[in-house]
């Protein structure tokens, strides 16, 4: 079983910043990519950022030059910078990661719980 658990969600004002952090733990043999989406009440889940266990790295236009993803392989963790935020960043921010289990041939797409950010004056 693999678990992911995400911090760092909250208040933050418009031009501010937040930093998420995603954790992944349990019966991992390798983690292929890990990303975040995010979600709006009666919307559809959406690509934010992702990256590669080589660092390759891919975003929705809406965040590149403000959002930074990045991961520490050692920790199986993943960080999503958000600087220059605004108002319609608001949303629950989802981990996600492309796993392979251990004793398994192929990948699990697992979820976090999700952390909510908003961002208002």
């Amino acid at each position: 079983q693999v678990q992911l658990v995400e911090s760092g969600g909250g208040l933050a004002q418009p031009g501010g910043s937040l930093r998420l952090s995603c954790t992944a733990s349990g019966s991992i043999h390798s983690i292929i990519a890990m990303g975040w989406f995010r979600q709006i009440p009666g919307k559809q889940r959406k690509l934010v950022a992702m990256i590669t266990s080589d660092g390759s790295t891919g975003y929705a236009d809406s965040v590149k030059g403000r959002f930074t993803v990045s991961r520490d392989n050692a920790k199986n963790t993943v960080y999503l910078q958000m600087d220059s935020l605004k108002p319609e960043d608001t949303a629950v921010y989802y981990c996600n990661a492309n796993v392979i289990p251990l004793g398994k041939a192929s990948t699990l797409a697992v979820w976090g719980q999700g952390t909510l950010v908003t961002v208002s004056s």
